[in-house]
């Protein structure tokens, strides 16, 4: 059991940061004034760095990294803001693996390489007005027709919606009850049919595009179909890396919070001293520092236990439940530290803090997260019908 990052990873990861703190925070303050997503320029820039899908194979035009790799690199990006490292995100943690791990050959050839060069942003649509944490509610349908399948109904809260090039559609694609009937369609942004609603006004996330997705009678070639009917558990698998993703993008908000609270507690003078002479900032750095270092080991277990496969149910929820909880926490810290400038729109702390509670309501509540780690301590799941 080896703690320390290699080599190639310590320089992966200073190539990234260097890229995130020397470009980006003029940009993240951009997204976040206009509330719009990261300009398909910079988008393009990204993968010519080899930042997005480094963790897909070279022969879809990935990089072949690990997921561990994907998860460092991201974390930097997550540092400057979400808005800046969410296509980072979707490229290496988002619904472009369920893609790469149970698509077809034809749909891994034509999305996978677009998505690695930057070309293509993939969001997934899982959630619905009836079907939010009850996903198997959801009511979405795509009924196979000859060499077509047909999609009808309504996705809400799908982060990238009426933005992303392209769409992992979770639907109910057989009469089979709850899980057994529900797998996934890949879904282009112009296919007829398929429409957006107005953009989400959201607490935090600005520069994340949100909004319903409405899809009348859309018609895709059944080669798109990424999981049949009874593939829920395969999704849900993919999702576990999602998880880590998510978790990772809590991690950013911390530990760019702390950066930003260390040089500014060693500047900042009152009653003579600069303020991190005082005892009290410094237990609270520290127990900053130890919550922050404590969910990045978790995030990194899931990742490598998983040897670049998909990471356990139980490690990743453990992963995101904790640094749901603790990014909330150190951004909390962070805000009162700063005082004033904390709670001031001219600073990036108060849209950390923000954005932290984002992070724990996205891709699964907290409470969820508690409820599958129980389930695996007791190895089976709780019915919540009952």
């Amino acid at each position: 059991m080896d703690f320390s990052l290699n080599a190639e990873q310590q320089e992966l990861q200073t190539v990234a940061r260097r890229f995130a703190q020397e470009k980006m925070p003029p940009i993240a303050e951009e997204l976040e004034a206009a509330s719009s997503p990261l300009p398909r320029e910079w988008v393009k820039q990204y993968g010519e760095m080899g930042f997005l899908g480094m963790n897909v194979p070279e022969a879809y035009g990935g990089l072949g990294l690990g997921n561990l790799e994907a998860l460092l690199v991201l974390e930097e990006f997550a540092k400057i803001s979400s808005a800046v490292a969410f296509p980072i995100f979707e490229s290496n943690v988002g619904p472009v693996k369920a893609i790469e791990h149970f698509a077809t050959e034809d749909l891994k050839q034509r999305v996978l390489p677009k998505v690695c060069a930057g070309e293509l942003i993939v969001a997934v649509a899982m959630s619905e007005p009836e079907a939010g944490t009850a996903l198997t509610d959801l009511r979405t349908t795509a009924e196979t027709r000859g060499d077509t399948v047909t999609l009808n109904g309504t996705k809400r809260w799908c982060s990238g919606g009426g933005h992303s090039g392209g769409y992992v559609i979770y639907s109910r694609m057989s009469d089979a009850p709850g899980a057994k009937g529900i797998g996934a369609v890949y879904v282009e942004k112009d296919a007829a049919g398929l429409t957006f609603g107005e953009g989400e006004k959201l607490m935090g996330f600005r520069g994340i595009p949100s909004s319903d997705i409405f899809l009348d009678n859309v018609e895709v070639p059944i080669e798109n179909i990424i999981v049949p009917a009874g593939g829920f558990p395969k999704l849900m698998e993919a999702f576990d890396l999602e998880r880590c993703g998510n978790a990772t993008m809590a991690l950013g908000q911390a530990s760019g919070a702390l950066d930003e609270v260390l040089a500014y507690v060693q500047e900042r003078e009152q009653f003579g001293k600069t303020i991190v002479e005082f005892q009290a900032v410094q237990l609270k750095l520290a127990e900053m520092a130890m919550r922050i270092e404590a969910g990045r080991l978790l995030i990194h277990r899931a990742a490598v236990n998983a040897e670049n496969g998909l990471p356990s149910i139980f490690e990743s929820s453990v992963a995101k439940c904790f640094s749901n909880e603790m990014a909330r926490e150190v951004t909390g810290h962070a805000v009162q530290l700063l005082g004033g400038y904390g709670y001031s729109k001219e600073f990036s702390l108060e849209r950390r803090f923000r954005d932290s509670w984002g992070w724990g309501i996205a891709g699964g509540t907290i409470d969820i997260q508690k409820i599958n780690i129980a389930a695996a301590l007791v190895g089976r799941r709780f019915d919540q019908r009952r």
